[in-house]
């Protein structure tokens, strides 16, 4: 029976679902449905669906656009794939003591459980059908499961948050989208990477950082010729104030392509409009007969339709030096260029909000539009093709704490939908990159604080400049989208933050400290640290002068930030100067103001580390 979920039950703590979108899911309940990703089969007759808030896989009959059935999870599914015979549906349970949950498609059941890492996401199976691989987001590595013993034998260290994996045609390699960057943020070049694994001798036999500024990986596909892959994700300009959006002034988005055979970054093309952004890439699939690259737009609600191989040789001809449009006469103008598209790719503007995961079949290509519990779909081949939504339930009043999330992750609030609030905050959480915001004057750009926690944790901002997390809802609308709103938008907004829930640390041991974290318990109490950073919130919530200020703001008084989920939100300190933890507390700790470390054995710092981190 159709009913609303008060915003009581929407506050329920789910942090298996706030691990798979980096906390998107926080303010959602058990009614709504929240596609994610999609699988689709050989005959291009059935649609799988992950449904992540009803913690369940629809069976979506294309033929008939009805759900067939549904098959229950024991926990919220962060992704999809199918054995190659089309038997086996293997789906990741996004939880810190994550599993791969093997479903028989016969008998419309799950056979077995696979234990793997902190928040699976993005299964693939080898060509050969015998092993897949999955990304344990939290825990920055790959699992490699053998099918035939349902076993998992190795784990790949990878870079930072992998949220997506694809295998090049002969198998050789798996291409890892990292989702942020890794490193300090202070340097001239901040940028997330592709890693290239090696499946045989399973190793990172390469890492491929894309263009400066490129944050917010979100899927990755090779090409049906083998040839390329291409990558979604936002191009930030970050070393710009921020203080206008025309044309891309703060943030782009962009789709990268890789040489498979070089593993190399061959370019990367924006797909916005020079008017017009096309807000938070995310799903990105190629046609069967590789003619066209589709991208989903979660931000703007769209989906790009590009001509591949037009694509490819505009390319060519720029790095040839060809003057290809006003703005590009080589290949080094191209990610810079907000024409470079036209005459190559088509928008369309989708029925539903919040398109995720896409796949395509013969024509048409279908996306899981997230925040109306639909699948969009768009025939490439009409003459004039307009997008419909295939309905998975009964479609459900939005609370307003669901507004909010909604709110939070669309670009439409935003002067010409260049980017929504989680462009910054994957998730309410941090991008990983300095920005200048101009509320505490220009040329001093700060790190991007989490907003988890925010409104609980008075003031706003790295200085305090802003009285609370309110206010900074508020100025954000208005100074960063660069719009006007009703009250009630940001009301929602602040609504949906509130109701973000922790993920567990991946440093806790089954959920508890372990020995080493501890015993860096006992000396962050004993080294001072406890003093402004006091349990539970791990913050005294007042400004301090820690020492840590340099240049022009040597002697100013920092917010205390919380120490809750600070394993996430590298790099640290004021201007991410410090790529660790362990450089926050002893390379970057001058004369001992910010705890008293400088004495501590290396076992020690060590163990301090780790009680951190394993907030």
């Amino acid at each position: 029976m159709k009913r609303l979920v008060g915003d009581a039950m929407l506050l329920i703590g789910v942090a298996c679902v706030l691990a798979i979108l980096g906390g998107n899911a926080g303010a959602v309940g058990v009614d709504y449905l929240s596609p994610l990703a999609l699988a689709l089969d050989k005959d291009g007759k059935t649609l799988y669906v992950a449904e992540v808030t009803a913690k369940q896989v629809a069976v979506l009959d294309l033929s008939a656009g009805k759900v067939s059935k549904t098959i229950r999870l024991p926990d919220h599914p962060g992704g999809l794939a199918l054995s190659p015979d089309g038997a086996s549906l293997y789906v990741t349970g996004a939880s810190p003591r994550g599993r791969v949950h093997v479903i028989d498609l016969e008998e419309g059941r799950i056979t077995s459980h696979i234990p793997v890492g902190h928040t699976p996401v993005a299964p693939v199976v080898s060509r050969d059908g015998k092993t897949l691989y999955v990304c344990n987001r939290f825990n920055n590595n790959i699992s490699v499961i053998n099918l035939a013993s349902r076993k998992e034998v190795a784990r790949i260290a990878v870079m930072r948050e992998p949220v997506a994996a694809a295998v090049t045609l002969n198998g050789k390699y798996l291409f890892v989208a990292n989702h942020l960057p890794a490193g300090p943020a202070d340097g001239d070049y901040v940028a997330a990477a592709v890693s290239v694994i090696d499946t045989r001798a399973r190793e990172v036999v390469a890492t491929i950082r894309l263009h400066n500024g490129s944050i917010g990986l979100r899927d990755i596909c090779i090409s049906p010729d083998g040839q390329h892959a291409y990558v979604t994700h936002i191009l930030a300009r970050y070393p710009l104030p921020t203080t206008q959006l025309d044309r891309g002034w703060i943030n782009t988005n962009a789709l990268s392509i890789l040489d498979v055979a070089d593993q190399r970054l061959s370019n990367t093309v924006l797909l916005d409009d020079v008017d017009s952004g096309a807000a938070n890439p995310w799903g990105v699939a190629c046609t069967a007969d590789g003619k066209y690259i589709c991208v989903s737009h979660a931000g703007s609600h769209e989906v790009s339709v590009i001509d591949r191989a037009k694509l490819h040789q505009k390319l060519a001809r720029a790095a040839a030096g060809e003057r290809v449009s006003d703005a590009t006469s080589s290949a080094g103008d191209v990610p810079n260029d907000l024409s470079f598209l036209v005459g190559l790719r088509r928008r369309f503007k989708l029925e539903g909000n919040g398109p995720r995961g896409l796949t395509t079949a013969g024509t048409k290509v279908y996306t899981a539009e997230y925040f109306t519990d639909t699948i969009g779909v768009i025939d490439t081949d009409r003459p004039r093709p307009k997008a419909r939504s295939l309905p998975l339930a009964e479609q459900l009043p939005l609370t307003t704490v669901r507004k909010g999330e909604m709110f939070f992750h669309d670009a439409r609030l935003c002067f010409q939908k260049w980017q929504s609030c989680s462009s910054c905050h994957p998730g309410g959480r941090a991008d990983g990159l300095n920005w200048d915001l101009l509320n505490d004057g220009m040329g001093n750009p700060k790190n991007t604080k989490s907003m988890f926690l925010s409104h609980k944790t008075p003031p706003a901002m790295i200085t305090g400049v802003r009285e609370n997390a309110e206010s900074a809802v508020r100025a954000g609308i208005e100074h960063i989208q660069f719009a006007v709103r009703p009250e009630q938008d940001a009301v929602a907004i602040d609504k949906y933050l509130k109701s973000l829930r922790p993920v567990p640390s991946p440093h806790l041991l089954e959920g508890k400290l372990s020995s080493a974290a501890e015993r860096g318990g006992k000396i962050f109490r004993e080294a001072g640290c406890a003093k402004c950073h006091p349990s539970p919130l791990y913050t005294d919530m007042q400004r301090h002068n820690v020492g840590t200020g340099r240049d022009r703001e040597k002697d100013i008084e920092f917010d205390t930030p919380t120490l809750v989920e600070v394993w996430r939100t590298a790099p640290f300190l004021y201007d991410g100067r410090a790529a660790t933890m362990r450089e926050a507390l002893t390379r970057f700790n001058k004369n001992d103001k910010h705890g008293a470390t400088s004495q501590l054995s290396e076992r020690e710092i060590a163990d301090l580390v780790e009680f951190v981190l394993s907030q």
